[in-house]
């Protein structure tokens, strides 16, 4: 296997020989194999472990375990212990989720700390079979049944070319020990069900599963790149605009294709949807109709489809001092200094990111925040008051451009709706003492 493993390696993973790398050791058998082979190979490594506390002493004995074989094989290891249960409780995952989340923070808080260059997992070919199955069984789209990636950022499997079986062999073979988790022969766990009871009945009737799922795999790759191909060329088409708040998407590039639906999913499942005929339904739809998933929405506007991520924090309220002369805010900087002038295209709001105000008027501290529904202002150039939910309305403005849309405020009166249009009741007369320049970068 070390002439398999070193071939694979100076074939497609060539890069690993200059690199600093960062083994992830749970001190079970794929692991301790992976460390060896990678020490016979003198690359330039260290080791990680993480010590979910959940099996009590057993999970103490795999730390000391590691702690022995990093020392016996003089690498350097790095040990960090996790109050796991306590995790989960807190974020509301389940005990494997909330030990990956952990895991993989950590591991990415040492190769930045540390300059690591790639992180080597213990992946093999029965993992990826095992993963292939869970999502199948779950439901997923293709990008789902292409297997686990053997790399993926600076995380890195060499192992995935190689069975279970291929590594015990080794193991034996070359006398090395490894620990046994307990928790792996539980079948309460999808994963465990799968590799004890499921895969072994798809072997008896295979016996070149592996080879053949493998073949699969290759295939459907293929298929992948194809349908990732065509994705693109019909994003290319169908974005219009990219903004910080939102993506919109042409309708009419979707309704074109004889199958929009598929082209939906591709374009949208990496964002969490999963209601694909409401999602499909929005071709269709009002403006104003909205799909959501746990991080993103789909709203109809019109002609569009604008995707934007949920901003699940609270509008916040910005403080404007009297004495400061920029304020960082989520939508630019504002900048306010005194005038002895100002320029008419201003104040008549033909240029919207600079008005210019009777600073007397004002009192202090200013306000910045999002707008409320009983909110009125008076629009400059206009005679009367507005509400400014009839002022979008009017502007058409659509629903996520309402939504990053800021107000400066004095009081509880509207100085500014930021970039749009100033209020006229701080405009610059002739009786005006001092002039304030607002603008906004």
């Amino acid at each position: 296997m070390l002439n398999r493993f070193e071939n694979h390696i100076n074939s497609n993973l060539e890069f690993l020989r200059s690199a600093k790398i960062l083994i992830a050791i749970s001190g079970g058998i794929d692991s301790v194999v992976l460390t060896h082979l990678c020490k016979a190979l003198k690359l330039n490594m260290a080791l990680a472990h993480c010590n979910f506390n959940l099996r009590g002493a057993e999970s103490d004995a795999d730390e000391d375990f590691v702690l022995q074989l990093a020392e016996d094989l003089n690498l350097e290891v790095f040990i960090q212990r996790f109050d796991t249960q306590n995790y989960a409780k807190d974020n509301k995952r389940s005990i494997q989720m909330a030990a990956r989340e952990l895991r993989y923070s950590w591991f990415e808080e040492l190769t930045e700390q540390l300059q690591f260059d790639y992180v080597l997992t213990a992946h093999h070919a029965d993992d990826n079979l095992e993963t292939f199955l869970i999502n199948f069984t779950r439901g997923t789209g293709l990008e789902g049944l292409t297997g686990i990636p053997e790399v993926n950022g600076n995380f890195v499997r060499p192992l995935l070319p190689f069975s279970s079986k291929d590594i015990e062999t080794y193991a034996k073979i070359n006398n090395i020990k490894w620990r046994d988790d307990s928790s792996n022969k539980s079948v309460k766990y999808l994963r465990n069900k799968l590799r004890h009871e499921v895969i072994p009945i798809l072997k008896e009737i295979n016996l070149s599963l592996l080879q053949s799922f493998q073949s699969t795999l290759n295939n459907l790759k293929d298929t992948s790149d194809i349908v990732e191909e065509s994705t693109n060329a019909v994003l290319k088409r169908a974005i219009e605009t990219i903004d910080d708040n939102h993506i919109a998407f042409k309708i009419s590039e979707f309704k074109k294709l004889n199958n929009p639906k598929a082209y939906l999913f591709e374009v949208f499942n990496v964002y969490g949807f999963t209601e694909w005929n409401d999602v499909l339904g929005l071709l269709d739809a009002e403006t104003g109709k909205q799909v959501y998933s746990a991080t993103h929405r789909l709203i109809k506007n019109r002609e569009h489809l604008l995707l934007s991520e949920i901003n699940l924090e609270a509008s916040e309220t910005i403080s404007v001092l009297e004495n400061e002369k920029q304020v960082e805010t989520p939508f630019g900087t504002l900048f306010f200094d005194e005038a002895d002038s100002y320029r008419d295209d201003a104040v008549f709001g033909k240029q919207s990111n600079i008005i210019f105000v009777d600073k007397n008027e004002l009192k202090f501290p200013l306000t910045i925040r999002k707008h409320k529904e009983a909110d009125v202002f008076y629009p400059l150039g206009m005679i009367g008051k507005k509400k400014v939910s009839k002022y979008f309305k009017d502007e058409k403005l659509s629903l996520l451009d309402k939504e990053n849309t800021w107000l400066l405020c004095s009081g509880d009166a509207i100085v500014w709706v930021i970039n749009r249009r100033a209020d006229n009741r701080f405009r610059v007369t002739e009786n005006t003492k001092q002039i304030l320049k607002i603008e906004l970068k």
